[in-house]
């Protein structure tokens, strides 16, 4: 890993959250990830928090982002825990042995379009679906979902992962939207996007090239809690990177 910022409030092993009411919940979908078991070992550091919900396939209950009855059921016990004051949605596909990023239009293939987005873009807007309305009505409260900067329409200077960049543009646009009618029900909650840059997981290893900057998921993990607990509820509907700059649309 080379050349590291900390976040101002992220030290070298944890992030103190202090910007969040104390003894609320936690909540992070996509547990069983190596990002999202990353968010939740960062949430406990941190003391904050009541309790910490993991969701992965694997948990009781389980999610299936396919499954829109395994969310609700998911965000309804997450609920039954106490006040959701952090919710992570750290679920995300790019790739595996049946499908990869498209390098040319060629490659283009409805039924692999069509996964992309069931599982980068409806899966979590169904998370939200079931989980935004749970959010306290005062107070800090965050729904954050990881997205990519590849989803950047603005930034789209190489072209390629065509089912990857438009999945997570859609997420992106859905993050925007529930984010105004957010506004109206918990005026001082935030529904926003997150890039965590190239974190070392099964996911990007295959695409990380020769010296681009890695970090490992706990960095990720503190990075992406240290501007999450910077943020304010102006910074509802934003798009944001692991350094808390806003990304270009």
């Amino acid at each position: 890993m080379t050349g590291q910022i900390e976040p101002e409030g992220a030290t070298a092993d944890r992030v103190d959250l202090g910007s969040f009411p104390q003894a609320g919940v936690a909540v992070v979908f996509g547990a069983g990830g190596g990002i999202g078991g990353a968010f939740v070992e960062a949430i406990k550091a941190a003391e904050k928090v009541k309790h910490v919900v993991s969701f992965s396939r694997s948990t009781s209950p389980a999610i299936d982002l396919l499954d829109e009855g395994s969310l609700a059921r998911a965000a309804a016990f997450a609920a039954d825990q106490g006040e959701l004051r952090l919710v992570i949605d750290a679920t995300g596909f790019l790739h595996d042995e049946r499908q990869g990023p498209e390098k040319s239009w060629r490659q283009l293939d409805a039924a692999n379009l069509a996964r992309a987005f069931a599982l980068n873009a409806i899966g979590p807007a169904l998370i939200m679906k079931h989980v935004l309305p749970r959010l306290p009505r005062s107070g800090k409260a965050v729904f954050a979902t990881l997205s990519a900067r590849v989803g950047s329409i603005d930034d789209n200077r190489l072209g390629g992962w065509y089912s990857y960049r438009a999945s997570k543009a859609a997420l992106n646009q859905l993050v925007r939207t529930a984010a105004v009618e957010l506004t109206r029900r918990s005026p001082d909650a935030l529904c926003i996007a997150l890039h965590p840059g190239t974190v070392a997981t099964a996911l990007s290893a295959p695409f990380a090239a020769a010296g681009l900057e890695v970090h490992s998921p706990a960095a990720a993990a503190r990075h992406l809690l240290a501007v999450v607990d910077q943020l304010t509820e102006d910074a509802n509907g934003g798009f944001f990177d692991w350094r808390g700059q806003p990304v270009p649309w």
